[in-house]
């Protein structure tokens, strides 16, 4: 007698309680934005003729690094850190996307200089990750400015 009251009381809490969950599993799935940044870029080949470029990151009007330098110094298989270029950063919201520039200056006047590529991060991709969650996303820029040159970037993307 008191099994059936158990299997009973079983059945009518997993039948209020699965509704409710499932109720809940897309809200919380979908993030409203995003953190999107610099995880890493490798130099295959550089684009000048010395052997290094000057590079930066143009994101959201905004070059970095931009406080405590003009460029970072990136030379054939080279490797750059988001501390190298001051951390590069943007937020943005499930609809809407974030360009990052790579572009190779000179000097004296150290502005933007010629573009090398573009990496965007797409808020539909911001969508798809549950809160915390991250992803990488990874592009591989090549063409020729005075010479043939090869990046890879990679941007990490953090749903808040």
């Amino acid at each position: 007698m008191h099994s059936r009251k158990v299997i009973a009381a079983l059945a009518l809490a997993g039948g209020l309680v699965a509704p409710v969950a499932l109720a809940a599993t897309p809200a919380a799935a979908m993030a409203g934005s995003c953190r999107v940044e610099l995880y890493d870029i490798d130099a295959g080949n550089v684009a000048d003729r010395d052997g290094r470029d000057e590079v930066r990151f143009l994101v959201g009007g905004n070059l970095f690094p931009r406080l405590n330098a003009n460029y970072f110094g990136m030379n054939a298989g080279g490797d750059g850190d988001p501390g190298d270029f001051e951390d590069p950063t943007s937020i943005i919201l499930n609809t809407q996307d974030v360009v990052f520039g790579l572009r190779e200056t000179d000097g004296p006047a150290w502005g933007q200089g010629d573009s090398l590529g573009t990496v965007t991060a797409s808020g539909s991709t911001c969508a798809g990750l549950a809160p915390g969650a991250s992803t990488i996303i990874a592009e591989t820029l090549t063409g020729t400015e005075q010479t043939a040159y090869s990046y890879v970037v990679r941007l990490e993307m953090t749903a808040l």
